[in-house]
């Protein structure tokens, strides 16, 4: 891997800046790390073209709100956000607003790669537009209309037990719905479904 791949790191957590960093280095990143996301905006326009892994909880400034300064400046940083909450409606905002990936702390170093490998392929598109999107709305087509249900009520963060209730299934059942539309749409974590059907198209009900 060449090493003018550039990765900014923004987390108040010092050890997870530096556990990510020495992880990044190790594969031949070039890693730039700061401690909040003030600091990052500072420097951001005199930066080189990279991508940028950033924390949704930090104090003064969150991700979300650095994502928001970061398209007001018209600043075009691929975004991954990682959080130590498994709050998919802020998943959902950030992907929305054109974040890449969603990765739960702690997390395994696959995600992060993968996330960032994603993140470079819509660094290289000049559209900026995501090169799955095709590919996923033709996935969500193989989708039935209960599975199509299901796939919606994770969108908008609820749990099995919710989604249940709101359709008059059981639990079990949904939770055979949910396994079906993993594998239909050939995600392996909740955060990529999540970013396929962004980019196939689908609109969350509820925020």
């Amino acid at each position: 891997m060449p090493r003018d791949k550039c990765v900014y790191i923004v987390d108040d957590d010092e050890a997870v800046r530096d556990s990510l960093s020495a992880l990044l280095e190790s594969k031949g990143y070039e890693v730039t790390s700061f401690g909040s996301a003030a600091e990052f905006l500072e420097t951001a326009r005199s930066l080189p073209a990279g991508c940028l892994v950033v924390d949704i909880r930090m104090p003064e400034m969150d991700g979300l709100e650095l994502q928001q300064r970061l398209i007001e400046r018209s600043l075009g940083f691929p975004l991954i956000v990682i959080t130590g909450h498994g709050d998919i409606p802020l998943a959902v905002r950030a992907m929305k607003a054109g974040a890449i990936d969603f990765i739960e702390k702690p997390f395994a170093s696959e995600a992060i790669l993968d996330g960032l490998a994603a993140a470079f392929a819509r660094l290289a598109t000049p559209t900026g537009r995501d090169p799955a999107a095709g590919a996923a709305a033709s996935k969500l087509d193989l989708l039935s209309p209960r599975e199509r249900e299901v796939l919606e009520g994770l969108l908008a963060g609820l749990p099995n037990k919710s989604i249940a209730y709101d359709l008059g299934i059981s639990p079990r059942t949904v939770e055979i719905h949910r396994a079906r539309v993993m594998d239909k749409m050939g995600a392996r974590s909740l955060s990529e479904l999540i970013r396929l059907a962004l980019a196939g198209g689908v609109q969350p009900t509820r925020q």
